[in-house]
């Protein structure tokens, strides 16, 4: 697609830095450096080749060639480059005030600002990319853990591209198949020919099912979850908290009900984002801000996805240790038994009396005993085991999710219509459904307005 116009933007974070960079795209880029650029040895960037660098400064032309910066200049031509169009970076100082000043001038000689996303769409609209690998630009950006960045490299490497063309193309030839039934009505299908369109698409059900599957882990790896700490107070929450993030950032003491807000930190556990939530003492109190505090935590306790149920094994289970209990029978939760170092009065079998199905983790927290099992089993909860990258792509994008549910939809429907022998149009239609699921994820179905919301949420420069 060719565009008329060459945009331009700031393509690193704002701030101090070693070195910030303009980017330019666009049938105009050279020109434009032409214009502003000027190298000790008089070479201009319109004869420079492809894929060098070159020494020299950004000139202000409105202002006598007033040096405004001392930059490499980045030449690359069409189509090998990000956007498929010529594209040239000013490789500048770093810093607000360098960066802003080389923009300007570029503006000033034929640049339009860009808009957030606008060269990854240009890279999409020109087949750089499909739709799914340039969402993995964004996610590959938005990582948070190592786990989320090589799930983002491997969509933007195409597999989960090459997953959803193949279930495409195994669809198309069937409805192609089915399609020739309508052309030329006088073949009739016979028995052991529906059985073979059948047995085709079940097994691209099958693989779709398994990739879908998928999905639930995914969102979990990119976007984290909650995770609360109970327990009674000093039972050794906050101490916990600490020691998971590696820094003092709850107050310990040994004063029942010193925390009486919730206090967040982010980890990473297993490749999983997690915030770590811990909570006020939960007990019955007449102190006010208190009572306050323990209403919070059994509100964390809802909406949190897992639970560090804490325990002390130096005293006995009192009425809040069984009350907690009770709650973590029918939510997702680990058992935590900390202070093994003392004389032990509350032992797991007397957890797994009440809770059989639960895991129980022996902690020492100070000395950091039991720490690293207890991290794995919090990865094991939370993936149902260990996840492996690089067998099967692994859906992570919500919008994602939701055209592979409807092209599964579509597809469920195009079965039972061939099982019950309905007509090939109605088949066709159901099969339609189903390819416009798959088209949607690397976009050769996608309107303009979803287009335009998705990559309205890419930084500007990319």
């Amino acid at each position: 697609m060719e565009f008329h116009d060459t945009i331009a933007a700031i393509a690193t974070a704002q701030g101090e830095a070693g070195i910030g960079i303009v980017r330019v795209s666009g049938a105009l880029a050279r020109t434009i450096a032409a214009e502003v650029f000027r190298s000790p040895r008089g070479v201009a960037p319109t004869q420079l080749p492809t894929h060098t660098l070159t020494y020299g400064h950004v000139v202000d032309t409105t202002a006598s060639d007033e040096i405004i910066d001392e930059v490499l200049l980045g030449v690359m031509h069409a189509p090998r480059t990000y956007t498929g169009e010529d594209i040239v970076e000013f490789n500048c100082h770093g810093g607000t005030i360098p960066v802003t000043a080389v923009l300007d001038v570029v503006v000033k000689n034929g640049a339009r600002i860009a808009e957030p996303g606008e060269f990854t769409k240009r890279a999409f609209l020109n087949g750089r990319l499909d739709l799914a690998q340039a969402e993995a630009v964004a996610e590959l950006i938005a990582s948070k853990t190592d786990l989320s960045r090589k799930i983002a490299i491997e969509a933007l490497a195409g597999k989960l591209s090459d997953t959803v063309n193949g279930l495409n193309d195994r669809l198309a030839a069937l409805l192609a198949e089915i399609e020739a039934s309508i052309d030329f009505p006088e073949e009739d299908l016979d028995f052991m020919k529906v059985e073979t369109q059948l047995e085709a698409a079940r097994a691209v059900q099958t693989d779709l099912t398994a990739l879908l599957e998928t999905a639930a882990e995914g969102r979990l790896i990119t976007e984290g979850a909650n995770v609360a700490i109970l327990g009674k107070p000093n039972v050794g929450k906050s101490s916990l908290l600490n020691a998971l993030i590696g820094t003092t950032r709850a107050i310990v003491t040994d004063i029942p009900g010193t925390t009486r807000d919730t206090i967040e930190e982010m980890i990473n556990i297993g490749g999983i984002p997690l915030k770590l939530i811990d909570t006020a003492g939960i007990r019955h109190t007449d102190d006010i801000v208190e009572q306050q505090g323990v209403e919070r935590s059994k509100a964390v306790q809802d909406r949190a996805e897992l639970c560090l149920m804490m325990f002390d094994a130096s005293q006995s289970l009192n009425d809040a240790d069984l009350e907690l209990l009770k709650t973590a029978q029918s939510s997702k939760a680990i058992l935590i038994l900390n202070k093994m170092d003392l004389p032990v009065v509350t032992s797991p079998t007397a957890l797994l009396a009440h809770c059989p199905k639960k895991q129980v983790v022996e902690t020492v927290i100070p000395e950091g005993k039991g720490l690293d099992k207890l991290k794995a089993i919090v990865s094991e909860e939370l993936l149902g085991g260990e996840l492996v990258i690089g067998e099967s792509p692994i859906v992570t994008n919500a919008r994602h999710q939701e055209a592979l549910r409807r092209a599964n939809e579509g597809l469920g429907y195009a079965i039972e219509s061939l099982e019950n022998g309905m007509p090939p149009d109605l088949i066709a239609v159901d099969l339609r459904i189903s390819l416009d699921g798959f088209g949607d994820v690397v976009g050769k179905t996608t309107t303009e307005d979803i287009l335009d919301r998705i990559f309205s949420q890419f930084c500007v420069g990319k």
